[in-house]
């Protein structure tokens, strides 16, 4: 329930603030007779496509703590909280950031996540199963990790590049969708089901295709949080927690879809299938700090 409840009030708002901003530009409507407005589209698609991922980026802390039951730590009740909380403001103080919520969630597998609509205002997150298993040292490497995502302003990026994606899908599935109508399908009394129904597959396809583009992204900036991690905790913890866990990948990921681009365990994986990881092999994330521990 609460799944449908929060995709129809995130759609809500994004026909709302689409609708607003369309009319504020004057945009006319894209479909003109049997024709488009090329101009009209890609501010059609723009607003709509923006819209949709700066919705999600507003709403990313809320849907994390839903979704993975994260309990947020307010007052520190145990020495380990302690420990959690002084930690994370230490390296938020040498980040350069504001102290993030912290929080643990329930999972047996380890992993962590930061998230949220500006480094000012983020959330850092651990299972109970990476603060079981992990020594300290390890956890603060972790921690220096997503604490570097949130410095380097990683959620604003990603946001961005997906609603840019998000674009160029819609405009391009509508052209299609177009084209279908008009020259496959020689409908000439207007846009018809033609074009409704070839332009929702040529999203469904252009989407798949273009995540690529979004995961390569990803797996740029999971670099630089490891650069970001190393300066922070030092190279030799930030080496002995992926380490850790690469012995642990085996385990059953339990975490949602919806985090992974900011959760820290990704097994390696080739082929077609490595151009949608939104992480490096973790072997490649170790041989680069090793690389340049180096230097």
């Amino acid at each position: 329930m609460l799944r449908i409840l929060l995709f129809l009030a995130t759609n809500i708002a994004v026909v709302a603030v689409a609708s607003i901003t369309l009319r504020l530009l004057g945009v006319e409507p894209y479909l003109q007779g049997n024709g488009l407005n090329l101009t009209s589209l890609l501010i059609f698609c723009f607003v709509f496509g923006m819209s949709g991922a700066m919705v999600s980026l507003f709403l990313s802390k809320w849907m994390a703590k839903m979704s993975t039951r994260t309990q947020i730590i307010e007052q520190a009740r145990t020495p380990d909280e302690r420990w959690l909380l002084q930690t994370v403001k230490e390296l938020a103080d040498e980040a350069g950031i504001k102290m993030p919520q912290v929080g643990v969630f329930p999972a047996m597998q380890s992993n962590a996540f930061a998230t949220g609509w500006n480094k000012n205002d983020a959330l850092v997150a651990v299972s109970e199963g990476l603060l079981h298993r992990f020594n300290r040292d390890e956890v603060r490497a972790v921690l220096a990790h997503e604490i570097g995502h949130v410095a380097n302003g990683d959620m604003v990026t990603l946001a961005l590049i997906q609603g840019v994606v998000n674009t160029f899908v819609m405009f391009f599935a509508r052209i299609i969708g177009n084209i279908v109508d008009r020259v496959i399908l020689k409908n000439e009394d207007g846009p018809g089901i033609g074009f409704f129904v070839s332009t929702l597959v040529a999203e469904l396809v252009l989407g798949i295709l273009a995540s690529a583009i979004v995961m390569w992204f990803s797996r740029r900036r999971e670099y630089r949080a490891d650069e970001m991690g190393a300066r922070l905790a030092g190279t030799g913890a930030m080496i002995a927690a992926l380490e850790r866990l690469r012995a642990e990948t085996e385990l059953p990921d339990q975490m949602p879809d919806t985090l992974t681009a900011f959760g820290i365990t990704e097994g390696a994986k080739g082929g077609l299938k490595a151009m949608f990881m939104s992480h490096p092999p973790l072997e490649d994330r170790i041989a680069a700090l090793r690389q340049a521990g180096a230097r």
